[in-house]
This record gives structure tokens, C-alpha cells and sequence, in this order.
């Protein structure tokens, strides 16, 4: 039965709760929503609910923990054809989850989130990873953790693949056992919604669509009031849009808060700047 009671969280509120209080599912509706006013939330947790019902059987018949994944991404990977979009990677839709389901494309933390959010309902909890690059998805076992790539199946990743990945993006240098078990650790889930709406502002940034650009930093400061970088984002989405009074009062605000970053040179020029134009009328 469809739960016509699932109610998106409001924005104003997400801020002052605490990281395991953040309903992944809703949250990152909620974030679609600002793109698809007309979203139907109850659709999305029906059809996640379908999918978990699907497997119930089958995976409460199963002992071994990493077997009981196995069947939930053969199921979600192959059989229904969740996959990550290799050719349109920037493309936002597969930032927004209701495109995701609608698609079956996704782009890692999306896909990680589906998983992640059918393995709950089956009662398997998995972690999300704020892998660098790629986002992955973990599971305590005996032996340590499974960690997996949702963008590629769901494919499970050995130590040495994840020290190859993870020197790509530390200028070559292999992660020894406590830098690699650190970038393993599981990401909070106001982290997760962080990163998508950061992915989210890096799209629009660069399609120079910065209105949405601005909407994304705005949504990061509703979630977590305290990430400078995405006062700056704002600020200097504002100011591409003429918005001078808000660009300059977030710009300020970053460099009150971070008067020694690598950019402030740059922030300060930009504010003295708008400081010479006309706020723009509206």
C-alpha cells in the first residue's frame, strides 16, 4: 500500500537537526522538488517500497550478510536496470532522484542513495562514502568493510583498487592503511545532501545557469549554515544575476569568516567592485 502520509521535510527546519534525524529519501526529494515543483513524493517511497517488497522473500532467506547485498544490487543493477549515465555524466537530472527512478540513470550518490535506501526498508544498513571522485557505498562485515560502486553495478571494490583510486586524487601519492580506513569512513547523511547539492551548483556554475546556481548554495546553507564555500557560491552567483546587495553581504560574510582563504584577494576585488555598481531595482 503506498504511504500517502510520506511529507516532505521543510527547508527552514533541516538545519537544527541532527545528521541521523535527516531522512535521506525525503531530503533529497525535497531537494527535486525545487526543480520539479510538481513532484509527487509518495510515488518515489511507493516505488522504493516495491522494490524492497520485491526482495524481502528472497533475501530473508539468505544468511550471509554480503550474499543478501548481492541479491538486493542484482536485483536493482540487472534486473531493473539501475545504472550510472557514462555518457551524459554532468546532466543534473541524475542529481535528482525522481529522475533517477523515472530514468534508471543516476550519477554515483544518487544511485548509492537508491541503494542505500532499499537495503534500509530489508533491514541492511549500508554507509555512504565520500569516496574522492566517485561516491561508494560500504557495509561492515568480518573481515573489515565492503565497499561498492553503485555507479558500476554495485561492483565490489578490493583494497588495492581503492588505493589506485583514491592517488588519483592525492597527486599520485598512495593512501597508506589509516589514510585509506579515514577516506572509508562513513559520510553523515547531511554530508550526502551536501555533496549532491554541491555536484548540483558545480553543473549549473558551469552551464552558467546561475540562478539555480544560486538556489543550490542557498539550499547548502539550509542544510548547513556554517559552509563558508557556499556563502561565496552564492555571493558570486548573486552577482552574476545583478543581485549587488546580496552579493556583496554574502562575500563580506565570507571573508569574515575566512579572511585568510586561498581566494580572499580575489573576494575582497570582487566585493570593491560591486561596491561601485547600482544595486539593481526591482
Amino acid at each position: 500500500m503506498p504511504n500517502t502520509n510520506f511529507l516532505l521535510p521543510d527547508w527552514d527546519a533541516l538545519g537544527a537537526r541532527d545528521n541521523d534525524d535527516l531522512p535521506l529519501l525525503a531530503s533529497a526529494l525535497l531537494i527535486a522538488r525545487d526543480e520539479y515543483p510538481d513532484l509527487d513524493p509518495a510515488r518515489y517511497d511507493a516505488l522504493v517500497q516495491e522494490h524492497a517488497d520485491h526482495l524481502r522473500t528472497e533475501v530473508a532467506a539468505i544468511a550471509a550478510w554480503p550474499l543478501k547485498v548481492a541479491a538486493i544490487n542484482r536485483h536493482l543493477f540487472d534486473e531493473l536496470g539501475y545504472t550510472g549515465d557514462h555518457v551524459e555524466y554532468y546532466d543534473p537530472r541524475n542529481s535528482y532522484l525522481n529522475e533517477v527512478f523515472d530514468r534508471r540513470l543516476g550519477n554515483p550518490i544518487s544511485l548509492a542513495l537508491v541503494q542505500m535506501e532499499v537495503s534500509r526498508r530489508l533491514g541492511i544498513h549500508l554507509d555512504g562514502i565520500s569516496f574522492p571522485g566517485h561516491f561508494l557505498v560500504r557495509m561492515p562485515v568480518e573481515e573489515g568493510v565492503l565497499v561498492m560502486d553503485p555507479f558500476n553495478g554495485g561492483r565490489p571494490l578490493g583494497v588495492d583498487e581503492l588505493r589506485e583510486r583514491a592517488s588519483q586524487h592525492l597527486g599520485g601519492k598512495t593512501p597508506d592503511d589509516n589514510v585509506l580506513a579515514h577516506i572509508l569512513d562513513p559520510a553523515p547523511h547531511r554530508a550526502i545532501l551536501v555533496r549532491m547539492l554541491r555536484n548540483l551548483h558545480a553543473i549549473y556554475a558551469e552551464r552558467g545557469e546561475w540562478d539555480r546556481a544560486a538556489r543550490s548554495a542557498d539550499r547548502v546553507l539550509k542544510l548547513a549554515p556554517e559552509q563558508s564555500d557556499a556563502l561565496r557560491d552564492r555571493g558570486l552567483a548573486y552577482a552574476r544575476l545583478g543581485h549587488v546587495a546580496g552579493a556583496r553581504e554574502d562575500l563580506a560574510n565570507y571573508l569574515l569568516r575566512q579572511p585568510q582563504a586561498d581566494d580572499a584577494a580575489a573576494i575582497r576585488d570582487r566585493v570593491i567592485t560591486l561596491g561601485a555598481r547600482r544595486p539593481r531595482l526591482h
